[in-house]
């Protein structure tokens, strides 16, 4: 990831300013503010003051860099450099839409320009929304917004006790039939929504997978739980999954088929390492860059009959298909 870019601060501004008053290098003028020196160089050139009426005073101050900054950030907000789009946004406002709804109601739409939630609220308490008293037409009639840090914490939707920390060594350490792992493989964004569910029995490897037509929680674990339901308990005994969204409905896997859930740490997928090393081999036949939406359920079947036939070394040789059977043979005994 690149480096993540802030804005220059009054303070900092001003600093810029006795600093070439002195013909202090730029070079260490971002050294000291922590900046690279192209932004000084950027800042210098575009903040730069001059009057035709006042020709003596032409140079960089730093009050009247933080006003030119500020009011070309303004001009360049969406809702003000395009006024239809806040004439609509308004008009959504005062018929009672939350910023909320209308963000996503012009996503459904496909609209362009649009803008999302965050943006509508800050233009409601902006100076211009102030002006025309939009916050009244809000829910809560706030007349200014409640600062983040005093906004109600959400629950956490994964529980402790269902950590992997607490899973038991026999499924740790593959001596128990029965166990899987389910990740979520997902496509190139321009293609849409549609995702692909993976699931791994971790002692056979033997592969599952399940087209999606969005990461919604219920679609999703709804599919899971429609395609181990016909297992034998002995065969769906667990779930390993990672702290992805999509999973929050763990609870109803539990209460309707009876398979326990456990989940990675936050950022540790390596944890659930049987299902990584199966998308990579899934990805031979279903690439990023492919229209996953054009795939029909006997494509998905096609290829995981391809992945299940295949000889592995870590099975002795013993196709997932194969050792699948023998333990299920196994458990019906």
């Amino acid at each position: 990831m690149g480096a993540v870019y802030s804005q220059l601060s009054i303070t900092e501004r001003r600093k810029i300013e006795r600093w070439r008053h002195a013909k202090v290098p730029v070079d260490e003028m971002a050294c000291v503010l922590k900046h690279c020196r192209s932004t000084i160089f950027r800042e210098l050139k575009r903040n730069h003051f001059s009057d035709e009426s006042m020709p003596k005073c032409d140079g960089y101050y730093g009050a009247a860099a933080q006003l030119m900054a500020a009011d070309r950030r303004a001009r360049q907000r969406k809702l003000i450099k395009y006024p239809e789009l806040c004439s609509c946004v308004i008009e959504r406002i005062k018929n009672g839409w939350t910023p909320e709804q209308i963000g996503n109601r012009m996503i459904h739409e496909g609209a362009k320009p649009r803008v999302c939630q965050e943006t509508i609220y800050r233009y409601i308490y902006s100076k211009e929304g102030q002006r025309d008293d939009l916050w009244w037409y809000l829910p809560t009639h706030r007349v200014a917004r409640r600062p983040r840090r005093t906004r109600r914490r959400r629950q956490p939707k994964f529980h402790r006790d269902v950590s992997i920390l607490f899973r038991p060594d026999d499924v740790a350490h593959r001596r128990q039939f029965g166990h899987w792992e389910a990740d979520l493989m997902l496509f190139k964004q321009k293609l849409g929504q549609t995702n692909v569910t993976a699931l791994a029995e971790r002692v056979s490897r033997f592969t599952v997978i399940l087209k999606n037509p969005n990461k919604r929680t219920k679609p999703v674990m709804g599919k899971i739980m429609d395609a181990i339901r016909d297992l034998p308990l002995t065969a769906r005994k667990s779930i390993t999954f990672d702290r992805g969204t999509e999973f929050v409905s763990w609870p109803h896997l539990q209460a309707e088929i009876g398979t326990q859930t456990w989940f990675c740490d936050p950022s540790s997928p390596w944890q659930k390492g049987t299902v990584e090393n199966t998308n990579r081999r899934l990805r031979r036949w279903l690439p990023r860059k492919r229209d996953i939406r054009r795939c029909t359920d006997h494509d998905m079947k096609v290829i995981c009959d391809r992945l299940n036939n295949t000889p592995r070394k870590c099975l002795g040789w013993k196709t997932p298909a194969e050792v699948f059977r023998e333990k299920m043979m196994e458990e019906l005994r």
